[in-house]
């Protein structure tokens, strides 16, 4: 060809390998060039295909067209095997763009002579590196030390934590002003505090000094099992082995009665969240079974108000059972472990007193009686057994002999306090006396800061009105009654939680619901310890629970209608106002429990028992004063005669009487006779008393010395 006529110019011959594989060579050529090759390759291709496997996909690249201009080496790459064909080995696109990369400086392409790539058998990561530095910055490492602040910022706003701080927070407001002066006042009154002050002070001292002395108390001198003449708060021991004396005595009192309040609080809350509650209608619940108008009444009874063990044990046991009352029985949410805990907390509950604890094992032992017979009934029913699991078995056996071996311990004294003093144990009579009439359920006492103004005329019609005032709140009423209609729960369970309400109402009305002779009374002649009760109405804690877990149900419909509402509302602005809405019933059931409940000041501990040598008598003696010389008997636990409880010894009786003509010789020689070595005599308590006129009288022909102190005349004897 001559130089002037395409394709024929003075190119330079280029090896045969080269141009049978280069497709750079190739586009340079001439167009009966381009087209032989192309034929050349395609050939080659389709020979490749049919000897490759069917993961291959070099065909779909191979049957393209390939015109010089725009396809390069795709088509000569898809004739070889599918394992050269790594998309992260052959398509990197700098080659695609450069036609003359990867050629030797002797003119070959790259190729041994058995024509396999050498860059592919060496695999090395071009196409990634290429754009490293425009990719994100690796998250960097979390020290040990955000890891932990991470760690305790979700603990601080877990439900559970602000739950537990709420319910703090409101039981100090609530309960204001009790933590104003802790070290000097008691709330309600100063009697019966005072006694149970000394409880949690000698049961911790005791513990740690002689624990076989532990129902040998110092009070009641020479009484045997003189611990258990009422409730003991055993369970509290903890907290008394803190501090010592009076003052810090009406220091660990007050801390309780307010931590007995936020645990009621909050044990109540999780029981409603169990059950299936909602956040808001829970703390409805908790709330309200607090702080019901009612217990206001008990401000001075601890053992009463210390009752958040309840609702929590049962909650936890529910939920290691897997079971709720919205979602009914869940085998997938069983967990062996809140079963153990939800056994200790009734068990602690228990130790805590006879009072209310007695019920709640009784209730126990119902609840699962039921639960075993409703499980075997299903079984024989369907013919499957119900998923239970060994652990769980063993959990519940083990749990229930705990629960069962601490009630027994706790009841062993107080039989043998009923062996030694058989007319300490109730009569008919006595609990016909503190049953309460039907009008009881509506009247609030005087603590009451909405009602007690409003209630003081039917307050003054009850026998035994601190007893007898028993008001829930017609908050909670309504919010109940609301819950038949509109709730979360089921009709069925709607209905059983009001068969619980008005049962329980019954069984606290005493023998004022048909003289008892269906409901209390047959509790009390064949239940062991019921006739150890002494008020009926004490039963209206279950009450309030049961109405507080319906109104729970009503409000959390509440809320989560509202929620709906707000989620559909366009434009949304209501949507904030419409959920504040929704704390309304728990703002009112919260103003319905404000109290006006006195902190009056505790009487100073006389200068002469913290130095009086035991035995002791303290004179004037009576069950009210006694309490108050319990309390300062925490000073050393010295033994003394004095003491306060629910029922009055004979012996104390005939202390009593004997000491009205002290000192003379018969009151002197029957103290020594009982062991008696110092008698105190208060100069500020003597004033109408027989001790008015001897208090100054001389002693010398007695045989005892008589030392005036500050406030208080000391004999020895």
């Amino acid at each position: 060809m001559t130089s002037g006529q395409p394709g024929t110019g003075n190119a330079r011959p280029t090896p045969a390998g080269a141009a049978a594989e280069s497709p750079t060579t190739a586009a340079a050529g001439t167009p009966t060039q381009q087209n032989a090759m192309t034929k050349q390759v395609a050939a080659e291709g389709r020979t490749s295909v049919s000897a490759s496997t069917a993961k291959d996909s070099g065909p779909a690249k191979d049957s393209g067209p390939v015109d010089g201009a725009a396809k390069d080496s795709g088509a000569i790459k898809a004739s070889k095997p599918a394992k050269d064909s790594d998309p992260a080995k052959d398509s990197d696109p700098a080659e695609d763009r450069d036609p003359v990369k990867g050629a030797k400086a002797d003119g070959t392409d790259g190729k041994d002579t058995d024509g396999k790539d050498k860059a592919d058998s060496e695999a090395k990561p071009v196409g990634p590196e290429r754009w490293e530095a425009f990719a994100s910055a690796p998250e960097p490492k979390p020290s040990i030390f955000s890891r932990v602040g991470r760690a305790v910022g979700r603990f601080l706003i877990h439900e559970w934590t602000l739950a537990a701080l709420g319910a703090l927070a409101l039981a100090v407001l609530m309960t204001w002003p009790t933590l104003r002066y802790p070290r000097y006042t008691l709330p309600q009154d100063y009697w019966d505090p005072s006694l149970q002050a000394w409880q949690m002070a000698w049961s911790g001292h005791i513990l740690l000094a002689e624990p076989a002395r532990l129902w040998q108390s110092n009070t009641f001198f020479p009484e045997l099992w003189s611990f258990a003449f009422s409730d003991t708060l055993l369970g509290y021991a903890p907290a008394g082995m803190l501090g010592s004396g009076p003052e810090d005595a009406v220091l660990r009192y007050n801390i309780m009665f307010v931590l007995a309040h936020a645990l009621a609080t909050l044990g109540a809350y999780a029981l409603a969240r169990q059950l299936g509650a909602g956040r808001i209608g829970a703390a409805v619940a908790g709330v309200s079974y607090t702080y019901a108008p009612w217990l206001l009444a008990q401000a001075g009874h601890l053992h009463v108000l210390s009752n958040g063990g309840i609702p929590l044990a049962l909650a936890m046991l529910a939920r290691g059972h897997g079971w709720s009352l919205r979602h009914g029985y869940r085998p997938e949410r069983r967990h062996d472990g809140w079963v153990y805990a939800g056994w200790l907390v009734a068990a602690w509950q228990l130790s805590l007193g006879f009072g209310i604890g007695l019920p709640f094992a009784y209730f126990l032992a119902g609840v699962v009686l039921v639960a075993a017979v409703l499980f075997f009934a299903r079984r024989l029913r369907t013919g499957q057994a119900v998923p239970f699991g060994r652990r769980l078995f063993a959990a519940d056996v083990l749990g229930g002999v705990l629960f069962a071996g601490v009630g027994l311990l706790m009841a062993f004294p107080f039989f043998k306090v009923t062996e030694l003093h058989p007319y300490a144990e109730r009569t008919i009579a006595d609990i016909s006396l503190f049953s309460p009439p039907a009008s009881g359920f509506v009247t609030a006492p005087g603590e009451s800061r909405i009602w007690g103004g409003l209630h003081e005329g039917a307050r003054a019609a009850l026998p035994w009105h601190p007893e007898m005032t028993l008001l829930p709140g017609f908050v909670l009423y309504a919010l109940a009654a609301g819950g038949l209609f509109f709730s979360v729960w089921r009709l069925r369970h709607r209905l059983l939680l009001l068969a619980g309400v008005l049962l329980t109402m019954a069984f606290a009305m005493g023998t004022r619901f048909f003289d008892g002779t269906f409901t209390y009374v047959p509790l009390f002649e064949h239940l062991p310890g019921w006739s150890g009760l002494r008020t009926p109405g004490r039963l209206m804690l279950w009450t309030t629970l049961l109405l507080g877990l319906l109104a729970a149900g009503a409000v959390t419909a509440l809320t989560d209608r509202v929620r709906e509402l707000t989620a559909q509302r366009i434009p949304s602005w209501p949507g904030p106002w419409l959920r504040m809405a929704t704390l309304l019933p728990l703002l009112l059931v919260t103003v319905e429990g404000l109290n006006t409940t006195p902190h009056p000041v505790v009487p100073t501990q006389p200068a002469a028992m913290r130095s009086a040598e035991g035995p002791l008598l303290v004179l004037p003696s009576n069950q009210s004063l006694d309490q108050h010389v319990m309390l300062w008997s925490t000073s050393g636990f010295p033994d003394v005669v004095n003491g306060g409880s629910g029922f009055t010894p004979r012996q104390l009786d005939d202390v009593r009487r004997v000491s009205q003509s002290f000192p003379d010789q018969t009151s002197v020689d029957y103290l020594r006779t009982l062991g008696v070595r110092t008698v105190v005599l208060l100069r500020g308590q003597v004033a109408g008393t027989p001790w008015e006129i001897s208090i100054d009288a001389p002693v010398e022909s007695l045989g005892i010395s008589r030392q005036e102190t500050d406030g208080a005349v000391v004999y020895r004897l």
